[in-house]
C-alpha cells in the first residue's frame, strides 16, 4: 500500500503546482498530467483541507501550494491522500494494537516495524523541495 496512484498523482500535482507562477485548475491539471479529473479534484480537495494546497475560486482560479517547497514533507502529503499513513504491511504498529494479539509471538512483525519506523523518518524528511531538485 505504500504508493497508491492518490499519492503518485498528489506529488506529480504538487510538482507541476511548485512550478507554476500562478494557480492552476484542476481541468489543466488532469489534461497535462492524464489523470482523471474527478480522482484529482479528490486529492486537491485533501491537500487544500490539509493546508498544503490554497484553493482559489473564479475565472483565475484553481489551486497553489499553500506553503514553501521546503515545508511540504511528503509523510504528510501521502497521509493526507490516503487518509492514513502509508503503511509497507497491514499489521499494527504496536504490539498491543495487534488485532489477533499475536505480535509479541509473530516471527515477522518486528522486521517489518522496524522497516516501517524508517520509511516514516524518510517520508517525514523527504520535502517537495527535495524532490523538485532531484
Amino acid at each position: 500500500m505504500l504508493i497508491t496512484k492518490a499519492s503518485e498523482y498528489a506529488i506529480l500535482s504538487l510538482l507541476v503546482l511548485a512550478k507554476a507562477d500562478k494557480p492552476v485548475d484542476s481541468e489543466t491539471l488532469s489534461k497535462d498530467l492524464a489523470i482523471s479529473k474527478s480522482f484529482l479534484a479528490k486529492i486537491l480537495q485533501a491537500l487544500a483541507k490539509n493546508e498544503i494546497l490554497v484553493s482559489y475560486k473564479g475565472v483565475n482560479g484553481g489551486f497553489a501550494l499553500a506553503k514553501d517547497p521546503k515545508q511540504i514533507n511528503m509523510l504528510k502529503v501521502m497521509s493526507c491522500v490516503e487518509g492514513k499513513a502509508p503503511a509497507v504491511f497491514d499489521c499494527a504498529s504496536s504490539e498491543d494494537d495487534c488485532p489477533s494479539q499475536k505480535a509479541k509471538i509473530c516471527a515477522i512483525w518486528p522486521f517489518f516495524n522496524k522497516l516501517q519506523t524508517k520509511i516514516d523518518i524518510f517520508l517525514a524528511e523527504l520535502t517537495l523541495a527535495d524532490i523538485l531538485e532531484e
